[in-house]
């Protein structure tokens, strides 16, 4: 009986040590009894899982619910206060301060959080003294002793970076932490490649050590960073629009390809190109996508279909050329406004609310140019994304807007913006007197630009 009490006792042991719970503990020097928030990552998806307040002396704690997944989780306070964390099932103690988050972190636990800070900040002083060699190597006199000194040490702290993550794959083969590094990982790049053979031996081997099977990642920021780093080397300040859009698709091209041997991580890598290129309105990098890639998990049932596929479904429709959806939206009387109904040259389609500043800005501007045509060859029908009525018709009304205002009042998730796949406020479409789209105007000047082409002052 002694045996079997002494049994259970460690039974109960043994199941009480699996359950115990971590804690995160923090010191922010400055944040006095502020909220603080503890979120997960997924790339960019910021979700709030738990909320606690500092005290006087900033700080604060966290009891995290067994069984969360391991990744990089954040704590936020504000809009300037965030700290990036590893959480695997261990207790993690950190300070830093809100006059220098960055620079004052300190973590006091070892563990991944230790392993991650020390290399990401070896990292950074490497990468800071690569850029300080590179003019050298490339611009000083190459029979110069300066010049070979600085060959050497170019090659030398590539070779020291490398050499301290090996010893940490070795020590820490199943980390969170390696995961990061090794995906973050760049190709050695030796001293004697010139500046034009340095780009394209990078765009070849950036991907060279990139584990594409390595899902685990896709709960933190490294995928997305990843992502991003490849696309920088197709970019530059000297390229207009049209050329950093053809260069681009040469990236996304290289990537999306990679990574088409995992769906999960080509999905995600994706569906962020596709927000990213669509923030910033690079249509013709988002229709290639549309044109060359789909969501592998896709059903062809079109009551099935996933958000991403659906969004890029639509932007194949909505490319320049095609022919514009018909819309149907009431205006501020409850009457029908018809797209197709318009009887213009030019029609400009506008997607807007009055609680977005960019449009409050652009609406006006807009009204003078339409006003002051001679002739008027361009209608303007307006979709308003406000959901409160009162808003929209005080500021139509205020502006004495003369063209067809319309809205559903139902925001982003109404029918018109869903079939003209609308995320942003101001979204453009000039179109045909056929009603097919000529462009998709990204600003007023922009807009200005397109009008100007077609003589409209």
């Amino acid at each position: 009986m002694k045996k079997l009490f002494l049994l259970l006792t460690l039974l109960v042991s043994v199941h009480a040590f699996s359950q115990k719970q971590n804690t995160v503990e923090g010191k922010i020097t400055g944040l006095d009894k502020q909220k603080v928030y503890l979120a997960s990552l997924y790339g960019e998806r910021v979700t709030i899982l738990d909320s606690t307040v500092s005290d006087a002396s900033g700080n604060l704690k966290f009891l995290l619910p067994g069984g969360l997944p391991v990744g990089m989780y954040r704590i936020i306070s504000g809009k300037e206060v965030t700290v990036d964390l590893i959480l695997n099932k261990e207790d993690v103690a950190f300070s830093t301060s809100v006059f220098a988050v960055s620079d004052s972190l300190r973590i006091s636990t070892p563990g991944e959080n230790a392993v991650y800070y020390f290399y990401m900040q070896l990292d950074r002083k490497t990468q800071a003294a690569l850029q300080l060699l590179i003019p050298v190597i490339d611009y000083y006199p190459e029979g110069n002793s300066f010049y070979k000194h600085a060959s050497d040490e170019y090659e030398i702290v590539q070779k020291h970076l490398s050499a301290v993550l090996d010893s940490l794959v070795k020590k820490y083969p199943q980390s969170f932490a390696v995961r990061i590094f090794r995906l973050q990982q760049t190709p050695f790049l030796p001293a004697t490649l010139k500046k034009d053979d340095r780009l394209n031996y990078l765009r070849q081997h950036f991907l060279d050590k990139a584990d594409f099977s390595d899902t685990l990642l896709l709960r933190s920021n490294a995928w997305s960073n990843k992502a991003i780093a490849y696309l920088s080397l197709y970019s530059s300040s000297r390229y207009a629009q049209p050329q950093l859009q053809a260069e681009f698709i040469k990236g996304v091209t290289v990537m999306l390809s990679a990574a088409s041997v995992n769906p999960y991580i080509f999905k995600f890598l994706l569906d962020y190109y596709v927000g990213g290129f669509d923030k910033y309105h690079f249509d013709d990098v988002i229709s290639y996508m549309a044109d060359n890639f789909q969501d592998p998990f896709a059903c062809e049932d079109q009551s099935r279909k996933s958000t991403l596929q659906k969004k890029l479904d639509h932007f194949k429709k909505l490319s320049a050329g095609k022919q514009a959806p018909d819309l149907e939206v009431p205006d501020k009387d409850g009457k029908t406004v018809s797209l197709a109904s318009i009887k213009s040259e030019y029609t400009l389609l506008i997607f807007w609310s009055s609680q977005c500043s960019h449009c409050v800005d652009m609406m006006p501007k807009v009204k003078v140019l339409y006003d002051n045509q001679k002739p008027k060859r361009m209608e303007i029908m307006t979709v308003s994304l406000d959901t409160d009525r009162k808003e929209w018709v005080d500021f139509i009304s205020a502006n004495k807007f003369r063209w067809l205002d319309t809205s559903d009042l139902k925001g982003f998730a109404g029918k018109a913006a869903d079939d003209y796949n609308i995320y942003a406020s101001p979204t453009m479409f000039l179109l045909d007197k056929d009603k097919k789209i000529l462009a998709k105007p990204v600003s007023y000047r922009e807009l200005e630009g397109n009008l100007a082409e077609l003589g409209i002052k």
